[in-house]
Formats: C-alpha cells, sequence, structure tokens
C-alpha cells in the first residue's frame, strides 16, 4: 500500500506514527554524534527539511521521548546497538526562531522573550523539585514574567541548561532551529543593529561560556558573519552548502526521488521532475533536490513553483530591485540562460548588503536560488572566482514572477509601452514610458547610492521587465559588444521576419546639450558610430527591420526619439 503524502508536517512524530511518506535520513544522527563538535551551524535553503530533521534529534535524544524506540524501528539508525542504548538519554532544550518575523525591534524582543518563556512553562517541574534554591526560583519566576530584563534574556540558556543539568545529572543539548530568521527580518525592515546587541550576548552565555552544554545544533539559511553575532565562539563548526558534511541529509538525492517517483506512478515523469527540480549542490554531492517540490508533486502530480513560492521572497527582490547597475546587469546574463563568474563569501555580513555587491550573489546561494558550478583558476592578488547559474527551471520561474512584480502596479503603462514600441508609435512609446518613470521610478531607488546612479538603475530594472515580456518572442539583452562597442539594450526577434530594436540610454548633461532633443541625438548618433547594429545585421536581419531609439532622461523626465 502506497504511504500517504502529507504535507507540511514538520514533527517527526506525527510523521512516523501516522506512517506518511517519508525518507530516512536518521544517518544525520550517527554523522553528528561521531563528528563530536561542540556547537554545530548547519546552513541550507528554506523547505530542506531543517525543522524535521531537528525534531527528529529532539525525539532521538530527549528524555522526553525515552521509550519510544518505536518511531525509529525499520530506520537505519536503529539497526546500531549502541545507537539504541543512547536513544531518550539527554536533557534536550528545542525551540525555533522560524515564527520571529516582526517588522519592528519591539515587536521581536517580545517575541523572542515569550520564546524563552514558553521554554520555562515547559520545564515548570525544575522549580517544584528540590535542586533549585531560593535564589534559582527568582530567576525563573523572572522568566515568567511579563517583563524580561536584559541580563535575564541573556542568560536564560544558560540558566535553564544549570538548572536540567542539575536535575538530571547530565549535560544538555541545544537544538535551535532558523536562528537566523530575525537577522533577515532586521535588515529588510531596518532594526539591524538591535537585533545584533540581543542575538550576540544571548548566543554567547548560551554557546560559548556555558559548562552544562553536551552539544548544540543550530539551523538557518545562511551564516552570518562571525563578528556580528558570534564574536569569540571559537567552537562553532560552521557547515554551509559547499561543505561535504551531512550533504545528503537535508533533501533529496536523485536516488530518493526516483524510487520515490516509482513507487507513486510517476517513473515516467523523471526527466520532467529532474528538469524542474534539481540543481543544488551541497559540497561534491550534486542532484539534490528540495524536499517541499517533491513532496508536493507527489501529492498533485503536476509541475509548479512550489519550492519558490514559500515565502515573499522579500530579501532577494529588495537586493535586487534596488542593486547596482552591476549587479542587474548579472542578474540579466541569469535570466537569459548564462552563468556569471564572482566571489562568494559564506559568511554574510547583512549590513553590508548595500554597499558589497558581493555580497548579494553569497546570499543567493545560500538560499539556494543559485548554484556553484564551480571554482575558477585562483588568479594571484584577486580574490577565488566561482562560477554561478540560476539552480533550476522551478528558480527560473520565480525570478521571472519577480520582474513582473516590480512593475504590476503600473501593469497597463507598462505593457502599453511594450506594445507601442513593437508597433513603432514613438508618440505612444513617449506617453507610456514617462507615466511608467514618473510612477516607477523610486521604486527602484535605494536612495543610498549616487545620484548619478540612479537613472540607470531604473532602466535596467526596465530591461529586466522587457525580458520577461518578451521572453520567447525575442532575446533580450543589454550591454554586450557589437559594432565598436556595448549597446545598451538590443532586441532580436525569434523569427528573422520581424523588427528588431536597439534602444540607447542618455543622461541630459548641461554643460553639453540645452535640451533633451539634443541628447536623443547624442543617443542616436553613438548607436551609429559605434555601429551597434553589426551584431544584428551578421544574424541575417536587414537593417530597415532594425529600430533604433534614443532615451533622453533627466529625473524622472523621460523623451524618446
Amino acid at each position: 500500500m502506497t504511504r500517504q503524502v502529507a504535507i507540511g508536517i514538520q514533527s517527526f512524530e506525527d510523521i512516523r506514527k501516522n506512517s506518511f511518506f517519508y525518507i530516512d535520513k536518521t544517518s544525520l544522527i550517527k554523522e553528528w554524534w561521531e563528528a563530536g563538535d561542540s556547537v554545530t551551524l548547519i546552513a541550507r535553503p528554506r523547505r530542506f527539511g531543517k525543522t524535521l530533521n531537528m525534531s527528529m534529534l529532539e525525539h532521538f535524544f530527549s528524555v522526553d521521548h525515552a521509550d519510544r524506540g518505536e518511531l525509529f524501528e525499520g530506520l537505519s539508525i536503529w539497526e546500531d546497538e549502541k545507537y539504541r542504548a543512547l536513544q531518550g538519554t539527554y536533557p534536550v532544550i528545542s525551540l525555533s526562531f522560524a515564527r520571529v518575523k516582526e517588522t519592528n525591534y519591539k515587536d521581536t524582543r517580545e517575541m523572542l522573550c515569550a520564546i524563552l518563556r514558553n521554554l520555562y512553562i515547559k520545564c515548570s517541574y525544575l522549580k517544584d523539585s528540590e535542586i533549585l534554591t531560593d535564589a534559582d526560583k527568582a530567576y525563573f519566576d523572572r522568566m515568567l514574567a511579563v517583563e524580561i530584563s536584559n541580563s535575564d534574556v541573556s542568560s536564560a540558556l544558560y540558566q535553564l541548561s544549570y538548572f536540567l543539568y542539575c536535575y538530571y545529572g547530565k549535560k544538555v543539548i541545544i537544538l535551535l532551529d532558523e536562528y537566523d530568521t530575525p537577522m533577515q527580518e532586521a535588515y529588510v525592515n531596518g532594526y539591524w543593529d538591535e537585533i545584533v546587541s540581543f542575538t550576540r550576548s544571548l548566543f554567547n552565555s548560551t554557546f560559548k561560556t556555558n559548562p552544562y552544554l553536551e552539544r548544540a545544533v543550530m539551523t538557518g539559511i545562511t551564516r552570518v558573519s562571525k563578528e556580528s553575532i558570534f564574536s569569540d565562539l571559537n567552537n562553532l563548526k560552521v557547515v554551509t552548502t559547499t561543505s561535504d558534511e551531512y550533504a545528503t541529509a537535508f533533501g533529496f538525492t536523485e536516488e530518493e526521488v526516483f524510487a520515490a517517483l516509482d513507487e507513486y506512478g510517476y517513473g515516467d515523469q523523471k526527466d520532467d521532475v529532474k528538469y524542474w527540480y534539481d540543481g543544488f549542490i551541497f559540497g561534491q554531492h550534486k542532484d539534490i533536490y528540495n524536499p517541499w517540490s517533491i513532496i508536493n508533486f507527489l501529492r498533485s502530480g503536476k509541475l509548479n513553483t512550489y519550492w519558490a513560492n514559500t515565502s515573499s521572497n522579500a530579501l532577494v527582490s529588495k537586493l535586487l530591485r534596488q542593486g547596482s547597475v552591476t549587479i542587474k546587469n548579472m542578474f540579466e546574463k541569469l535570466l537569459d540562460g548564462e552563468s556569471i563568474s564572482c566571489p562568494i563569501d559564506e559568511q554574510i555580513v547583512y549590513d553590508q548588503l548595500d554597499a558589497d555587491e558581493d555580497a548579494v550573489w553569497s546570499l543567493l546561494v545560500a538560499g539556494g536560488y543559485l548554484k556553484v558550478l564551480g571554482q575558477e583558476p585562483k588568479v594571484s592578488g584577486r580574490p577565488q572566482m566561482y562560477t554561478l547559474d540560476i539552480t533550476n527551471a522551478e528558480v527560473r520561474d520565480m525570478f521571472y514572477d519577480l520582474v513582473r512584480g516590480w512593475f504590476r502596479a503600473n501593469k497597463s503603462e507598462y505593457n502599453g509601452f511594450v506594445k507601442a514600441m513593437l508597433a513603432c508609435d514613438t508618440d505612444a512609446m513617449n506617453d507610456y514610458m514617462n507615466d511608467v518613470a514618473m510612477n516607477t521610478f523610486s521604486y527602484f531607488d535605494t536612495g543610498k547610492r549616487p545620484k548619478k546612479e540612479k537613472p540607470e538603475t531604473f532602466y535596467h530594472a526596465f530591461v529586466l521587465g522587457l525580458l520577461v515580456e518578451l521572453n520567447g518572442e525575442y532575446s533580450v539583452t543589454s550591454n554586450r559588444e557589437s559594432g565598436y562597442g556595448r549597446y545598451d539594450v538590443m532586441i532580436e526577434p525569434g523569427d528573422k521576419n520581424k523588427n528588431a530594436y536597439i534602444l540607447e540610454f542618455k543622461v541630459f548633461n548641461a554643460r553639453r546639450e540645452k535640451t533633451l532633443e539634443d541628447t536623443v541625438q547624442a543617443a542616436h548618433a553613438q548607436i551609429e558610430e559605434k555601429q551597434y547594429e553589426a551584431a544584428l545585421i551578421a544574424k541575417g536581419i536587414p537593417s530597415e527591420r532594425i529600430h533604433k531609439y534614443g532615451f533622453a532622461f533627466e529625473g524622472k523626465k523621460v523623451l524618446i526619439g
């Protein structure tokens, strides 16, 4: 009988008790325990089984689940007598920051305090025991209060570790799931410094100066820089997407996916499933699939953007939408099916994302949106360069939707501009473009970059919009070589009997030009002088079908000719 595929179950006990579809990942228990690391931080993209694996670890080690060995019967870990004896023998503190997604620091602090308070409520039996002194009980009461002081919050997990150690006579295991969710929200919503101060003191007392800690596991999407929240935490073992450790413990291998497809009668769709969902690479292990998409496919039998649409992708959208011209050019290359070359640093420094362009690509790699195809030969004096590509077809579709969303508020004007351009109606192009620029321009301006870059930033975002709108019928490229220079935008038809278009953008310069009309003429002069049409003519498109437009802009004012 085929096992029921249940969506969104993150409790190991619920999955095993109800015999739901499950791929055995208990090898993680043995690999982690035998590694012997004091504090392990495992970074994996969202929906990759982090929470379920943390639930599995809790059910295996916690004294709260002693004598629950039946949950592990038939799984690989239960074949080892040594580990059978280990099950249910440690006090475990298990908590998650996954739901901490507030838009301000005050609410975030309250949510984190509530999580810590609930741990103390769960362990209220400790207060009733004889192991706590009067001072310990007073601290316990303060943790149950509505308002908790910063000093008490900072030592909350340290103190609970001590209480549990006294009660059970064994050091504790601490499991912290999605530790970096509050950091991402803090960056997006502008309270980064406050959250760093809060978490640094909490983490240092919990993981660095805690003599009652046996071992700990932290999971998240990113490795937040050591300088931010892990200062002086020298006992931290970090496992990222480029590490070989635990490579197959999170996500499904191709062998596991294909076996599941056969089990549920989808064996004839392996190629389609591979095209859509394969592409994640952890260390040297390729062909890793995200579990969320596979489980949803097994349930519905339909190919769709399951994983990519499980969050708002707000941070990704912010970084790409408000990024520099260089970032937008590289993003456009990725959407156009090309790979890019750049350095990556797996220590994410959130407060440098606006200033450090390389950090943007590092974050996209950590989040699973991009994959590392390989390292390039090291060049002396330069950082190590990596070749990156969009992970798979599902992520590419998500990126297209992301770009469409940038222009959704002005969809009628935007679509009108595209239709006017294809119809070679310059008057209508001007009307629509000025409406779009007026309503959308500020949306792409970070307010943090030099004034001279703002127009280019907007227009490169606009080019990405064109790419999405025209994808399939046309190939849209920008900043590529043709003739004797690099054009701004080239729109090449798939059907050689259709028109092609060259767009050149110029910012009005009062020192050289008197009017926007002069700027338009300067754009046309550059198109002709640099012979940008050469690439199109070489592909068999006659010159009479190549339409050239000069864009002149000054602030939110645009003139096309």
